[in-house]
């Protein structure tokens, strides 16, 4: 539904905005995923928050319907299945049963899962350090079609500016990169607005220029309140899409 309300995934800024713990991260990750399995085309996730094997342990525990927790008890054997050296000396013979399941979905998987490229950036990263990774998977797969996701994109802008400023600059620094590059960017940014402040999700679409797609992740507050699970709704606004449709 997604991929028909944007019109595919083509090169350009996407930019993907949400309240903190909402989901940002997840979602962008299984859209990563998506592209490489759904198009066969490589796939970068960049990421300034979490690990690559906090990420893998995300995407295996997706693929097999086992819960995170129990993956990462397994870890140090399971984990090799997706890219991972495995550990001298572990028995599979001690594991759980379920890691039968989890070994089924990544073999399945592999074909796609090699197409994903994890980098964990830190304070010193630059959008010149991105291309160079984005240039070197384009010559290592053959491939001018990549897909790139940067989580907390904020992390790019200069920390000694004031957080709202960086954003139209981060942007326009990213939709430059994806012109130059020709590849779909998504990017992350937090929404950082207090609790009742009443700022609509559209006015997203007025305060950044440079992006082709703006979508934005909001709490449904009643949809959570009459929940029988103990999760949070949230409700995914296209705000601004130049090849598309928008709505939520």
């Amino acid at each position: 539904n997604l991929s028909r309300s944007l019109n595919g995934i083509l090169p350009g800024l996407y930019l993907l905005i949400g309240p903190s713990s909402c989901g940002k991260s997840a979602f962008a990750k299984q859209l990563c995923d998506q592209v490489a399995q759904r198009n066969a085309v490589p796939a970068i996730f960049y990421t300034f928050g979490e690990t690559k094997k906090e990420l893998r342990i995300r995407t295996l525990a997706r693929l097999s319907g086992l819960e995170n927790r129990e993956i990462r008890r397994g870890s140090s054997f399971l984990l090799h299945w997706y890219g991972v050296p495995k550990r001298r000396g572990t028995d599979p013979e001690r594991m759980a049963p379920s890691w039968e399941k989890l070994k089924g979905a990544a073999e399945e998987a592999k074909s796609w899962l090699d197409l994903l490229y994890l980098f964990e950036g830190n304070e010193r990263a630059n959008l010149r350090e991105i291309e160079e990774q984005v240039q070197r998977v384009k010559e290592i797969k053959r491939s001018e079609q990549v897909m790139v996701v940067i989580d907390d994109s904020q992390r790019l802008g200069s920390s000694d500016r004031p957080f709202d400023e960086r954003l139209p600059l981060v942007t326009e620094m990213l939709q430059g990169l994806a012109v130059n590059l020709q590849v779909p960017i998504l990017a992350t940014w937090p929404d950082l607005k207090r609790e009742g402040s009443g700022s609509e999700p559209q006015a997203w679409a007025e305060r950044v220029a440079g992006a082709d797609v703006i979508m934005v992740l909001e709490d449904d507050a009643e949809r959570t309140k009459k929940s029988t699970e103990p999760t949070r709704a949230i409700n995914l606004h296209i705000v601004k899409n130049r090849g598309g449709e928008r709505g939520k």
